[in-house]
């Protein structure tokens, strides 16, 4: 394979970084989608149709593959109906036992997701909730992500957001309780892999054990370069890495940050996407 030139290195496959080849690419897979009767002008705008390509590396007959199963799992699952009719009152409780929320922007204008797995108490979580309704909210939070928090960050930064900054943290995770909150974590990881593509813009695991950087060291090269540049494995020492990306005043301060939102980070929400005038009018702002 011929050396990539410095020209190369700037099509990206993003919006105002395509090839030749891959605006061709991208004019050719909606022009199928929209032969196939399944093109949806608000969903599926350039940006969208981008992320199925990138993800299957620009390969027409792949993406198409991707897309019309992705498409096909939102009405089977009954996304759009789900989205307006979902009411997670248990939400409070289930943070308690195991917390995962957005909380602000790093310095790029992401949303910043953080997942505290070590905290997980399945016994006392499904006492409150169901597996089922685990997986609906979570379907609901990307369909969020996509709707309402990067266009309110893109409204904010003045740029195009389509990911958001990952913080897994492992602290207290042992093979047991990882092993019970597993059903939920492949159930989740298959979703956004195969129906919410190209939302990963950094992940950072925190407080990662030392048995899990070893296994990290055979996993890497398995990985697609792109997706293997976006992970960070830290142990306990991870708040300086985390402020080169993150501001100190957007990390809560059981990180290493200062934020201490009233009544808890984790319950807070806060972010852009509850400023309604940064929604333009296309959503309403996170309540």
């Amino acid at each position: 394979m011929p050396p990539v030139t410095v020209d190369e290195q700037k099509f990206t496959g993003h919006l105002g970084h395509l090839s030749p080849q891959q605006a061709e690419a991208l004019e050719r897979f909606r022009q199928e989608i929209k032969d196939e009767g399944i093109f949806d002008e608000r969903r599926h705008d350039d940006a969208c149709l981008l992320r199925f390509l990138r993800a299957r590396k620009f390969d027409i007959n792949k993406s198409k593959k991707m897309f019309f199963d992705c498409e096909n799992w939102r009405k089977e699952f009954g996304v759009d109906e789900l989205v307006k009719t979902f009411e997670y009152k248990e939400r409070d409780e289930v943070m308690k036992h195991y917390p995962r929320y957005y909380h602000k922007t790093d310095k790029e204008g992401r949303p910043i997701y953080i997942e505290e797995i070590g905290r997980v108490d399945v016994k006392a979580l499904y006492q409150i909730t169901t597996l089922e309704r685990q997986i609906q909210n979570l379907v609901v939070e990307y369909e969020r992500l996509a709707d309402i928090r990067l266009p309110a960050c893109s409204e904010k930064y003045g740029r195009l957001t389509e990911t958001s900054c990952t913080i897994l943290d492992l602290k207290g995770v042992s093979l047991r309780s990882f092993t019970n909150v597993f059903g939920f974590v492949k159930q989740a990881s298959a979703i956004g892999q195969n129906y919410y593509p190209e939302r990963m813009g950094k992940f950072y695991i925190i407080n990662a054990p030392m048995l899990f950087s070893s296994v990290w060291g055979l996993v890497k090269p398995l990985l697609d370069e792109v997706t293997a540049s976006k992970i960070t494995i830290l142990g306990s020492k991870y708040q300086a890495t985390l402020l080169e990306n993150i501001p100190v005043e957007n990390l809560p301060a059981s990180f290493g940050g200062t934020c201490n939102c009233e009544g808890g980070c984790q319950l807070s929400d806060d972010g852009p996407w509850r400023e309604e005038h940064l929604l333009n009018g296309n959503a309403k702002a996170i309540e």
